[in-house]
């Protein structure tokens, strides 16, 4: 057996269903979004993960939380894990973005926000870290954020920037799941846990189709 490694993003929020830019901003699940918590912790324990770290943001942490109470773990906090820091553009909505910041909108780069290239290395340098920890055929489960979980997936997977869109975006309490081989980590799959629908979250406005 080898580690692996499932990425779980949170629950819907009400600011991603007023599509609003979340980034650092410490926004709680909804009621669906606990919801979505419960169903997923109830489907990933029977993955029988070893160990469960989250973001500090209480969306992700309380998703985590859900799944410890199931499996009987504790959960570790790492700030790390943070969304993408949005800067001006947290709290507005899509529209208010594109309308203020057309360009900026186009390239999805918050003049003042966290370039994505900065996210991809600090999340998956978290995944790396944590997964380090873990026995040779242990599980971790990481709770984060959309836009933070896809950046960190590409730059653990090793792929150059130019491609990163085309990994689509997570929805809520779905989760991708990587395994650790010999020649580094592979991505068994992707976006689980749901049907396909729209993706509300802060990463690229393609990734929402």
């Amino acid at each position: 057996m080898s580690k692996r490694i499932v990425c779980l993003r949170h629950g819907q929020t009400l600011w991603n269903v007023e599509q609003r830019f979340q980034g650092h901003s410490d926004i709680p699940l909804d009621d669906t979004g606990v919801a979505q918590a419960a169903r997923a912790a109830s489907l990933l324990a029977a993955l029988r993960p070893t160990m469960i770290v989250s973001s500090d943001l209480q969306r992700a942490n309380d998703t985590a939380l859900a799944l410890g109470r199931v499996v009987g773990l504790d959960v570790a906090i790492d700030k790390a894990l943070r969304e993408r820091g949005g800067g001006q553009w947290e709290g507005l909505t899509r529209e208010q973005i594109a309308d203020r910041w057309p360009d900026e909108y186009a390239a999805w780069e918050a003049p003042d926000g966290e370039p994505v290239g900065e996210v991809a290395v600090r999340v998956a340098a978290s995944m790396r870290r944590w997964a380090a920890g873990l026995e040779d055929d242990g599980l971790l489960v990481v709770v984060s954020h959309g836009a933070a979980l896809r950046l960190g997936i590409c730059e653990l997977l090793g792929l150059p920037e130019a491609l990163w869109s085309a990994l689509g975006g997570l929805g809520n309490c779905s989760w991708s799941v990587l395994q650790e081989g010999r020649r580094g980590w592979r991505l068994l799959e992707h976006n689980a846990g749901t049907l396909p629908e729209p993706v509300r979250s802060d990463d690229k406005p393609e990734s929402d189709v």
